[in-house]
């Protein structure tokens, strides 16, 4: 029993010591790690030194006087572009209040445009289409100043009259060219635009003596079917030359025509008993073929019943005129008036949309 008192007192005499010798084991391990992070933070305060050291200290740059120069003018540039910039707007405004002219003074613009020195005669048509991106030409349903004149004053740019021929559209039959020597001279006097005519009906009755005297009667240009245009017409006769196909035609022949130095093509595709009736999406993709093909500006005569609706859409298949006839423009004088109206405020609406 005393044997077992003295161990366990023993016992109790060497935990204290035991406590007191972990106790200073942690303390030397927590100074060793204390001095491990102590260095551990040195070395990468050194490396962090080092590594700022390497890295080279980001120089600004000196603006060199030419940048000086340079920074003038882009501040020039800009100042000049915002000037540009309200130009152009004043130069819209300006377009758009000469749209709103009236149908008057833009038929003297028209007179003025072909009076000048530099324009030719016979060049009349082709600076017409080279110039304007849609033109509306009118193709009287009679040989009659008064109907001239009206188209005139409502915004044709060019007229076209006939003689030697039976019209289907209109049911007319105009006799021989002596008949009407003094119309047409009144109506070149009062018209200063492009003049035009069809000279026959037909190959046999295509005269050369009336053919020949047509440039100094002051007509710009001839229209006919190709297959009613002699080969004498093909020579320079002092007239800008058109000719038309019909319905029957194969349309990749008129690849040719630009060879034969002829001005533009009158595409009267439309078969006679169709006559009269709406423009449909077919017509445009045939017209669009035409101008794909041609190589020459192609005009549109209104063989279909068009309406100024039409417009866009054959302007955008690419042909250079409306031709307007008898189905479209009537016979009297104010159906005529209308219709021409109708069709140039059309034409001018598309301008000013498309900025033409």
């Amino acid at each position: 029993m005393d044997h077992m008192k003295k161990v366990q007192k023993e016992r109790k005499e060497q935990k204290p010591e035991q406590s007191e010798q972990t106790q200073r084991v942690q303390q030397l391990s927590n100074v060793q790690n204390t001095g491990q992070a102590q260095e551990m933070q040195q070395l990468h305060e050194v490396r962090s030194e080092q590594g700022s050291e390497q890295q080279p200290e980001r120089i600004q740059p000196r603006q060199h006087p030419s940048d000086v120069h340079h920074t003038g003018q882009a501040q020039e540039m800009r100042q000049l572009q915002g000037m540009h910039n309200e130009q152009r707007s004043e130069q819209s405004e300006q377009t758009k209040q000469l749209q709103g002219v009236h149908k008057v003074q833009h038929s003297q613009q028209v007179d003025q445009l072909w009076d000048k020195q530099d324009v030719l005669k016979t060049d009349r048509l082709q600076a017409l289409l080279d110039q304007k991106p849609l033109s509306l030409i009118v193709s009287l349903p009679a040989n009659d100043p008064a109907l001239a004149r009206a188209a005139k004053e409502e915004g044709a740019d060019a007229l076209k009259v006939h003689y030697n021929v039976g019209h289907r559209a209109s049911g007319s039959h105009f006799g021989p060219l002596d008949e009407y020597t003094e119309v047409f001279d009144a109506i070149r006097s009062e018209f200063g635009g492009p003049l035009g005519v069809v000279p026959s009906g037909s190959i046999e009755g295509t005269r050369r003596e009336d053919v020949e005297r047509l440039a100094g009667m002051g007509f710009d240009f001839y229209s006919i079917y190709a297959h009613h245009l002699p080969s004498f017409m093909l020579r320079d006769l002092g007239l800008a030359s058109t000719f038309a196909i019909n319905d029957e035609y194969d349309p990749s022949l008129v690849a040719g025509a630009a060879h034969f130095g002829f001005t533009a093509l009158e595409a009267s595709i439309v078969p006679g008993k169709e006559y009269g009736t709406p423009l449909s999406f077919a017509d445009v993709l045939h017209y669009r073929r035409l101008v794909q093909q041609a190589g020459i500006p192609v005009l549109v005569p209104s063989q279909r019943k068009l309406v100024p609706e039409d417009i866009p859409v054959l302007h955008h298949s690419g042909v250079k005129a409306i031709m307007l006839g008898a189905i479209v423009t009537g016979k009297t004088e104010d159906q005529l008036r209308r219709a021409v109206s109708n069709f140039r405020n059309a034409m001018d609406r598309l301008a000013g949309r498309d900025g033409l």
